[in-house]
């Protein structure tokens, strides 16, 4: 173990802290984590840990979330400028707004959204319950779902009704195409292909699995399959593989790589233990609200 790895792990029981890592997070900082995950499984995890302080190896999104499911709890964040492009597409005032013109509707939003933006929703969703959550509104119930447009087209596809989607993506899974799929198939014809719901329709119809980085995991371990060509960002390579020795994992695009995912470094996380930074504090007349839209999905899912 390397000495800054030792550190790390004394600062942890020193602080009483516990490290929770993005699938998309550095291969060494998910090696550091106490426990490492997709959206869905990250939330779930920051309701039941038991410590006094929680690093968030991710997005700033991802720290909001904890925090605002751990009042009690310091939730740190490496480096406080890790955000995400899709989540800055949309505002809490352009959701305000957008409501107004349908009055009636439930506002949806992923998770990948600011806590102002969850602050104005009735429900959270992630990739990897989206589709199990929306089916608890009414087929005739009007849906506001936000900011990414392609996860709602997957799962309104999926469900068979219309939402009035907004026009946010990921600027990573907006780079993989369905030209791409076909060229990595040609070189491994025998590897089933998984993509992200955030990707485009053509990319999602193109592939033979549509799932969370979390249903990944679960794919490549039960699936039969010796071999899998993986289309979301890199980061998640490093769990597939780790968890599964004996099979192969290729990537569709080799730069599918999200810089912000890729901020937190053992340097940096270490300073945050060692200097108690940087805090993630969500204002209490929003996290109050927002907490209503990530209870409700988490009681569902």
């Amino acid at each position: 173990m390397s000495s800054i790895n030792e550190e790390i792990e004394a600062l942890k029981k020193s602080r009483n802290a516990v490290v929770l890592a993005h699938n998309y997070c550095r291969p060494e900082v998910q090696d550091v984590a106490d426990f490492t995950g997709d959206s869905l499984e990250l939330a779930r995890r920051a309701t039941q840990v038991d410590a006094d302080v929680i690093v968030f190896c991710g997005v700033y999104f991802m720290a909001e979330t904890a925090a605002i499911l751990n009042p009690s709890k310091m939730v740190l964040i490496p480096d406080a400028t890790a955000g995400c492009a899709m989540a800055d597409m949309i505002t809490g005032a352009q959701l305000r707004e957008l409501k107004a013109k349908h009055p009636g509707a439930k506002a949806v939003c992923y998770v990948n959204s600011t806590a102002e933006v969850k602050a104005e929703c009735d429900m959270c969703v992630t990739s990897g319950n989206a589709e199990k959550v929306m089916k608890t509104f009414a087929s005739d119930q009007e849906i506001l779902f936000v900011p990414d447009q392609h996860l709602g087209g997957h799962v309104s596809n999926m469900l068979g009704r219309t939402y009035e989607l907004w026009p946010g993506y990921c600027p990573v899974h907006a780079a993989l195409t369905a030209e791409a799929i076909a060229a990595a198939r040609k070189l491994h014809p025998n590897a089933p292909v998984m993509v992200h719901p955030e990707c485009a329709k053509a990319v999602r119809d193109a592939a033979d699995e549509r799932l969370s980085t979390g249903g990944m995991c679960a794919f490549a371990r039960e699936s039969d399959a010796k071999e899998f060509l993986v289309g979301t960002e890199v980061g998640i390579l490093h769990r597939l593989r780790k968890e599964n020795p004996g099979k192969a994992f290729w990537p569709v695009n080799d730069k599918l790589v999200c810089p912000d995912m890729k901020k937190t470094t053992l340097e940096n996380l270490a300073a945050s233990l060692r200097e108690i930074k940087t805090r993630v504090v969500v204002p209490e007349e929003i996290a109050v609200r927002a907490k209503r839209a990530i209870d409700a999905m988490l009681k569902i899912s």
